[in-house]
């Protein structure tokens, strides 16, 4: 099977009043740049990169400056050395330079890596996680991109991760715990925001998102107080900042919010200052800092984990380059002991198949996949959660096709 030609689509999906709100960004588009790799055989593989709209024309002229590469490549030839060619496409000596590994650039890379895995699990006729489960640890080495890792992470330990015994098999029957997003935008009023959590407990989630940051922090502690009170000291809840506070506002912000006793705060500050970072999670929450959507690569990652600048690892695999580095990311949480529970701008599609290889081959501490229903229509096989669980998708490759 050979690729023949590499198309892109801009898809965009405008979202009901309120849903997907936080404290900056205030009117989301949910949208993919869409990297399609079509080959002789009929069989097309598809890879996201998310955006929230504006600008998502840019990451899919991106796409196609790097995609060049990949035409006339065999499948099972380019997964062979995928990791090799991830690093020479991101490498390009001219358009590195937008970057290096981040931007409009590294998400075009996420939506190649990931089209090149959607087309080899379809290739084989099994799902992703099939594929991942099945793959000789060797097999699958070969598909990342290890660079600029190795005072952390050597590909020798990186091997015997990979050539442990595999545990945790009862996820592909029961399925994969969830978590609900959806419930706790912040631009629902807090009859919204009640309704929201009625539902969602229904529905079986035993862990609920509600974002902070408003302008006014006491509607914050109102509606943290109101969510707790509703799901009671049995369910997990967890508060999301999207970067809207300073290091001095995060420590009085957090130092609130920790009475109520959330599985962690995410994102309570830019993503960039490691130091403020690595000072609440040590000493003003110890032990329940989130962070990870915006982090654009493996090293940043990297650096992270080696300062103690986070509890929860929450790597995208669309804002990443891609599976391979998702991976890689995980393998470096696996050697600092810390639990990915990933950020799912692929609204949980392509997610659900890679924390089964987390939990399974890895042996990681399971925690939740992020759940949020937005955009469901809109996908051929959308993503199944029954009673707060992700089942487990069958149908072959990573279940990221669009209607």
């Amino acid at each position: 099977m050979t690729i023949t030609k590499v198309t892109v689509r801009d898809a965009r999906f405008p979202l009901a009043d309120g849903a997907g709100t936080d404290s900056l960004h205030t009117n989301p588009v949910y949208s993919y740049a869409t990297a399609l790799l079509h080959t002789d055989r009929g069989i097309t593989g598809t890879g996201l990169a998310f955006t929230l709209g504006g600008g998502n024309e840019l990451v899919c002229q991106a796409i196609q400056l790097l995609a060049e590469p990949l035409v006339g490549l065999e499948v099972e030839e380019l997964m062979a050395q995928l990791g090799t060619l991830q690093r020479r496409l991101a490498d390009h000596p001219q358009l590195r330079w937008l970057g290096p590994h981040k931007g409009v650039v590294q998400l075009a890379l996420a939506a190649l890596n990931n089209a090149c895995w959607d087309l080899w699990a379809k290739s084989r006729g099994v799902p992703l996680w099939k594929l991942l489960l099945d793959l000789a640890p060797e097999a699958l080495l070969a598909t990342l991109d290890l660079s600029y890792l190795d005072d952390a992470l050597t590909k020798e330990q990186a091997l015997e991760f990979l050539r442990q015994p595999h545990t945790q098999i009862h996820f592909l029957t029961d399925g994969y715990p969830g978590y609900d997003t959806s419930a706790g935008w912040l631009g629902y009023d807090d009859t919204q925001l009640a309704e929201n959590i009625k539902k969602s407990l229904g529905a079986g989630f035993t862990a609920l998102k509600l974002k902070v940051g408003s302008d006014d922090f006491a509607r914050d502690l109102r509606r943290a107080t109101l969510v707790r009170n509703a799901i009671g000291d049995a369910a997990s809840l967890m508060c999301d900042a999207n970067q809207k506070w300073s290091l001095p506002e995060a420590e009085v912000a957090c130092k609130a919010l920790a009475s109520l006793s959330p599985l962690w705060i995410e994102e309570p500050t830019h993503p960039d200052d490691l130091l403020a970072h690595q000072r609440l999670n040590r000493e003003i929450v110890p032990g329940r800092i989130a962070s990870g959507e915006h982090f654009p690569n493996r090293i940043v990652f990297k650096n992270y984990l080696q300062a103690d600048a986070l509890a929860y690892v929450q790597a995208d695999a669309v804002r990443l380059a891609g599976v391979s580095e998702f991976l890689a990311v995980s393998l470096l949480a696996k050697k600092f002991g810390k639990p990915i529970v990933p950020h799912v701008g692929d609204m949980g599609q392509l997610h659900q198949h890679l924390v089964l290889f987390n939990a399974i081959v890895l042996g990681q501490e399971p925690v939740f996949l992020e759940h949020i229903p937005h955009l469901k229509p809109h996908f051929v096989h959308p993503a199944q959660v029954e009673n707060g669980v992700y089942k487990v998708p069958q149908e072959p490759g990573a279940s990221c096709d669009l209607s």
